[in-house]
């Protein structure tokens, strides 16, 4: 395990100051605000400390409030709306300063048997053991730059692997814009049998790339187009159990942009084609004159 997934277990790790309240920090980094993933998982862990250990997370809604300040910790309240027979649901607010950050509604269910049908088939693309890191087509498309090279060498918790083009080399290159993108992603560990910290770890990882769908279908990336973008609501679906530290495909799509906003959807399939989590994001994508 690398230290940067070391970090983010320890973020995920919340501190319980009270009964449902919960304390989360944020990296160590020079970073203007906190990444919405943080948040997303932060939450989702506060609300699963208050759920039985019988119900796992079905579901959840959030909106992006107010960007998260990563100097200061962020406090979680979870008020306990409903414990059904079946159902529980949660709702989370993220407070920072006196001011709500993020909420979230938290959907949890005891396993049932029901009709099954799956209408979606996961894309055919190369396997991910056949595709290089993200970092090193990073590189490639960067050159020389020791700043960049610094910042691309630092471990990172998820290891992400594109079977279509990235942002950056769709900037070069008008002819590979479009509105779809597949990325192989797990984490490189044995991670415990927990099927909170899965669902979890998944949550983390779906805000990475769902805004690049939105630019990719312009020709446009972030540090070279001159643009200012944001989260602004992130809703999920998880449909299967799975583990995230085997490979997963997120298929993801943007089939509307328009006014400063862009909708991303995606999936989320295991290696063998189930589908196991659906995602949609509505975005902030602003240009700046």
């Amino acid at each position: 395990m690398n230290e940067a997934l070391k970090e983010l277990l320890d973020l995920l790790d919340l501190e319980q100051i009270e009964l449902d309240i919960f304390r989360g920090r944020s990296p160590e980094e020079r970073i203007q605000r906190v990444f919405g993933g943080q948040v997303a998982a932060q939450a989702l862990v506060a609300a699963g400390r208050t759920v039985p250990k019988d119900r796992n997370v079905h579901s959840l809604h959030a909106y992006f409030i107010r960007p998260g300040d990563p100097s200061v910790p962020i406090v979680y309240n979870v008020e306990r709306l409903r414990d059904g027979r079946s159902f529980t649901t949660r709702r989370i607010q993220a407070v920072q300063h006196g001011k709500a950050i993020f909420t979230m509604s938290a959907s949890f269910h005891i396993p049932e048997e029901g009709v099954e049908h799956q209408a979606l088939r996961m894309p055919e693309v190369p396997d991910p053991e056949t595709l290089p890191a993200v970092q090193d087509r990073m590189y490639e498309l960067m050159g020389d730059n020791p700043a960049l090279r610094d910042m691309l060498a630092r471990p990172r918790p998820v290891d992400a692997r594109y079977a279509s083009p990235l942002t950056w080399e769709a900037f070069q290159n008008p002819e590979l814009r479009s509105a779809n993108t597949n990325v192989w992603f797990r984490y490189d560990a044995d991670l415990p049998d927990d099927p909170l910290l899965h669902v979890v770890l998944a949550a983390y990882a779906s805000d990475f790339t769902l805004v690049d769908t939105i630019l990719l279908a312009h020709g446009m990336a972030w540090g070279a187009s001159n643009i200012m973008g944001a989260s602004l609501d992130h809703a999920m679906w998880f449909h299967r159990p799975f583990r995230a530290d085997e490979w997963l495909l997120y298929a993801q799509e943007s089939p509307w942009s328009a006014g400063a906003r862009g909708l991303a959807r995606g999936e989320m399939y295991t290696a063998s084609g189930e589908l196991v989590v659906s995602v949609v994001q509505e975005a902030m994508i602003r240009p700046l004159k």
